[in-house]
């Protein structure tokens, strides 16, 4: 009997390769646990239990006639559903797609299934992204596997629920102000966020595009390292794209030192009033860091907590824009296309846009709106610009900086879905890489909360490589509960 929890991409591929388990009985297992464990968690919206125990089988055949099954040959994935799998329903937790199926693969897709990834199916997420809680779903509310009471974190708190509670080996996410890296913590991941183009967004479901960036999320840094290594570099389908460079092999095989490392703490992120406890466990993880012979000093970005507001006056912008084309129309069209064309518009976005959508479109609408545009969306670039010149000057002097992930551990389901503010600055410690282009990844720290923190590590674009080197490293010596 395999158990599910000792999962890896290594482990997974080791035990297909030697035959201990098919692929179709490996994937059947996880339906199997699919179906009773997701009746309390909630983390996916839909299945492709046909289509993947055909591609299991298709794994099997390779496998017995010594074939190439690809880097990912028979791994279990979730993918959260602003990604567009073609024939599948593509909702990004708006009612207003319920009925949308997607024509074509996703950049990352497509890459995921040359390497033999068996996709499970599409997973939970605030509505078209926008939310820290995994609250905002039209369709339900995903629950924290560490603590069904908790929320596990937005907007990915599918993917990252579905892996926290074992459902899949991975997943993928999307992160636009912290939707990787704050579930992670909440949930006890590793989330990354890459720098933005280095993994293409063609087939992602934009929110803000300026911002938008695919990550994956894991139990560990080695499988976001394979995952990361899988999805980046250039695509036609993205002009946002870049290559980036990457050695996967120097990072695994911890080929590399950190002694020549300079690492800066944010130390604004300490004036602001943080849980003791979460103090602790990231001096724990610094210490650590010391002890590999890293040299740490506090740094100043005097511009850090800006971030917030501008962060919140450029994304709901774009995502006017970019949420104008769903108009009921043409992407899931009503049964009942009756009215002049302003009167089922508003009909439309209005009963099928949820709470949460229509306060940022709004937001958005007023920010870019004539007499305005100025005041608002045109300073908070100048302010982005600030933002990012800011942190590029650091990094002329420290190769990574590091700040925690959230200033606390996952909070009650319904504790601040009625605080718009306090739910937005759930975001305070992860708008900023976002702000400023920056891939940043989070690992999770303990302190005496039964509950994890993330301890989060930020690199100069491009910087991945890095990361993962001290990522892999810290995690060896990393206190788990």
């Amino acid at each position: 009997m395999i158990n599910l929890r000792d999962l890896t991409i290594k482990k997974t591929r080791e035990i297909l390769l030697k035959k201990e388990i098919s692929c179709f009985h490996l994937v059947k297992e996880f339906f199997d646990y699919i179906k009773e464990k997701d009746k309390n968690i909630g983390a996916f919206l839909s299945l492709r239990m046909v289509e993947a125990l055909e591609e299991a089988n298709e794994i099997d055949k390779k496998i017995a006639s010594n074939e190439d099954i690809g880097r990912l040959g028979g791994v279990p994935i979730a993918i959260k559903d602003n990604m567009l799998v073609k024939k599948e329903i593509s909702t990004a937790g708006s009612k207003i797609l319920e009925n949308y199926q997607a024509t074509y693969n996703a950049t990352v897709i497509k890459k995921l299934r040359k390497e033999g990834a068996i996709i499970l199916g599409k997973a939970n997420l605030d509505e078209f992204a926008m939310g820290a809680s995994t609250e905002n779903s039209a369709y339900q509310i995903t629950k924290n596997p560490l603590d069904e009471k908790k929320v596990p974190g937005g907007s990915s708190g599918g993917p990252a629920s579905a892996v926290a509670s074992f459902q899949s080996v991975v997943a993928l996410g999307s992160d636009t102000g912290g939707s990787v890296r704050q579930p992670a913590s909440f949930c006890g991941l590793v989330g990354l966020r890459p720098t933005y183009g280095a993994v293409s967004r063609s087939g992602l479901i934009s929110m803000a595009s300026s911002l938008d960036q695919i990550g994956p999320l894991s139990r560990n840094v080695s499988d976001s390292a394979v995952l990361f290594d899988i999805i980046r570099g250039k695509d036609e389908n993205d002009q946002s794209s870049v290559d980036c460079p990457f050695d996967l092999k120097k990072v695994l095989g911890f080929n590399f030192d950190l002694k020549n490392y300079k690492i800066g703490i944010i130390s604004e992120c300490f004036e602001e009033k943080i849980d003791i406890d979460l103090k602790n466990s990231f001096d724990e993880a610094v210490s650590i860091l010391k002890s590999l012979g890293v040299k740490v000093e506090n740094v100043s970005i005097k511009n850090i907590f800006s971030s917030i507001p501008c962060y919140y006056i450029l994304m709901p912008s774009e995502a006017s824009a970019n949420l104008a084309r769903f108009d009921g129309l043409r992407y899931s069209p009503d049964n009942e296309l009756v009215g002049d064309l302003s009167e089922l518009y508003s009909r439309q976005r209005g009963e099928k846009f949820g709470k949460e959508a229509r306060r940022r479109i709004a937001l958005g609408t007023f920010a870019l709106s004539s007499g305005y545009y100025d005041a608002y969306y045109k300073k908070a670039k100048k302010v982005q610009q600030l933002i990012r010149n800011e942190f590029l000057d650091s990094f002329k002097r420290f190769d990574l900086l590091v700040l925690p992930t959230s200033p606390t551990t996952a909070f009650d389901i319904g504790e601040k879905s009625s605080d718009p503010l306090a739910m937005y600055l759930a975001d305070i410690f992860t708008a900023p890489a976002s702000i400023a282009g920056l891939p940043a990844i989070s690992l999770p720290i303990f302190g005496k909360n039964p509950l994890p923190y993330g301890f989060q590590i930020m690199a100069n674009p491009l910087g991945e490589q890095k990361i993962f080197e001290t990522a892999i490293s810290l995690e060896k010596f990393l206190r788990k509960h």
